[in-house]
């Protein structure tokens, strides 16, 4: 494998003096002592450092909390008979009312549209005002459109109010992995951005809670209650935002160096032994250089050139893997189970222990994200989910009361396999596998591609599940299993390895071309100087963090 050269610009014009020379080996020498620093920091030292990272950050997130609910809501509330029958038309050979598959299609891809603006539009924000502003402007916007759910007279008011509140939920699903990626050190990385499926899982067992409270309802507020819940996230974590610090790495890519230094020292805890603030400021600076020089532009258009074509793709791939690989049936839980016979309480007491699964399947992550890399546990976890589709399909072929629970009981475990693996991991590696100066476009990106193939999901879901469409009822699993094994063939030979990388080594494995396969055997260093190996054939058994 042959070598990487490149003349670094930081101090200036390349006929720079003595001293701007100088100044430039400083910053390489105290951007290598960070990068070292980094390498060798355990998960307790990065605990004790960065407590503030850890709860900006985790506020951050829990803006997903809000999208969770919403999108769980609307597949638990079509198995909610007051809600079918405010919004729905009487099925008369079913016997009873139903929102159409025509109209389900409609509400959920309406959120998905709306996001789809909502992304566009805030990795413009975002680069331009930060991720702070673009989070604070999105709660706000929030708070109003809540007030169309909550007062629609019929399904067509409802899916624009879905459209509207979907645009501050796609920018909040730009900032939070950007941020949670930003703000602490390469050990606390997984922990913090897997920690957004933790805030979706939250979301998602909230709405069904307040469904199974209000299902016995027989007036609006069936309906109108898990609405209004909806209200409770926004005002506390704008309250909060409100003092949260920018993330240093963006002041850095705005050359505003000394708000940079504030901001981390904002981050991090004081008078704690072996940190030096320059020496990360100079890291950030070193990789910020590293990519101007790989590559020019931050713009959407460089998400398709040269190497950063390469990480566009393995990052819209890693979520429209999500999408592929079966996860849909999650979302429509406890109307699954009513469709193939479940009493609608039963079907919520289900979901129930679906959603505190999920949490502890992620709470579990953490652990298996220390010991194995994010791309074992993506590639492993996807093969788990092929398996429990088609068990799921076969027992569609039951017509027994047992069949039925046992249909429940296998999606339940599914909810436990994807959020032990794929839910979390894809979540760190989006974060990881962009560049920092294109984080928040290739994101935007990933996301509207992600959304825009939620819309052909819905669609096929509710068809497929629909009684007043193709009824398929449980075999619908065997559908998404070919679609799970297409998306584990792909991640086998497309995703790299991430763990144990800094951004700058990354950016120089992929300039490489590096294998997917390769990524975590080949030795990388991103501090070499002009004429020297960067990047080497020489593999290692594994960088460890």
């Amino acid at each position: 494998m042959g070598d990487i050269t490149m003349t670094r610009v930081e101090g200036g014009p390349r006929d720079q003096d003595a001293a701007g020379a100088s100044h430039d080996r400083d910053i390489t020498l105290e951007a290598k002592h960070g990068s070292k620093k980094e390498h060798e920091m355990s998960l307790l030292k990065a605990i004790r450092l960065y407590p503030k990272a850890i709860g900006w950050s985790v506020l951050v997130s829990s803006t997903i909390i809000m999208e969770g609910y919403d999108l769980a809501l609307l597949g638990n509330l079509y198995a909610s008979p007051a809600f079918n029958k405010k919004f729905g038309e009487y099925d008369e050979a079913a016997g009873k009312y139903a929102v159409s598959a025509a109209w389900q299609s409609g509400l959920s891809n309406g959120a998905r549209a709306g996001e789809i603006f909502g992304l566009m539009f805030a990795g413009w924000v975002s680069d331009r005002f930060g991720y702070k502003m673009t989070t604070i402007g999105s709660l706000i916007l929030m708070i109003g459109f809540i007030f169309v759910l909550f007062f629609a007279p019929n399904v067509q008011v409802l899916v624009v109010g879905e459209i509207l509140c979907g645009i501050p939920w796609g920018a909040f699903q730009s900032v939070t992995a950007a941020y949670a990626s930003e703000v602490a050190p390469m050990v606390l990385r997984p922990y913090l951005t897997t920690f957004i499926n933790m805030c979706w899982v939250i979301g998602q067992f909230f709405a069904v809670a307040v469904n199974k409270g209000s299902v016995t309802r027989t007036d609006d507020f069936a309906y109108k209650i898990p609405f209004a819940v909806q209200w409770v996230w926004p005002v506390p974590i704008l309250a909060g935002l409100i003092f949260a610090p920018e993330s240093p790495w963006w002041y850095v890519r705005h050359g505003r160096k000394e708000e940079a230094k504030k901001s981390l020292l904002r981050l991090t805890s004081r008078n704690q032994p072996g940190f030096d603030v320059d020496e990360t400021i100079a890291m950030i600076e070193h990789t910020n250089e590293l990519e101007k020089n790989l590559k020019d532009g931050v713009g959407f258009r460089d998400c398709f050139q040269g190497v950063d074509l390469r990480r566009t793709e393995i990052v819209v791939g890693i979520w429209l893997v999500q999408t592929l690989g079966g996860q849909n049936l999650m979302g429509y839980f406890a109307y699954f189970l009513t469709q193939a016979g479940m009493d609608p309480s039963n079907s919520f007491t289900l979901s129930l222990c679906q959603y505190a699964l999920g949490m502890v399947g992620t709470a579990g992550s953490w652990i298996l994200m220390s010991r194995v890399g994010r791309r074992k546990i993506h590639f492993g976890g996807l093969c788990a989910q092929l398996t429990l589709l088609i068990i799921v399909g076969c027992l569609s072929f039951g017509q027994t009361k047992a069949s039925v629970w046992a249909i429940g009981a296998m999606l339940i475990v599914f909810t436990f396999v994807y959020d032990f693996t794929v839910g979390p991991v894809t979540y760190s590696l989006v974060s990881e596998l962009s560049s920092t100066r294109l984080k928040a476009k290739t994101i935007v990106l990933a996301r509207a591609a992600y959304n825009a193939s939620n819309i052909f999901v819905n669609v096929m879901t509710n068809y497929q599940l629909s009684s007043t469409a193709w009824n398929w009822g449980a075999r619908t699993a065997f559908f998404w299993a070919g679609s799970c094994l297409l998306s584990a063939i792909w991640v086998y030979f497309r995703l790299p390895e991430p763990k144990g990388r800094t951004y700058a080594e990354l950016d120089l494995l992929f300039e490489r071309r590096v294998s997917a396969r390769k990524f975590a055997t080949t030795k990388v260093d991103p501090f070499a100087q002009e004429g020297e190996k960067r990047v080497s054939g020489e593999t290692v058994e594994h960088l460890e963090q």
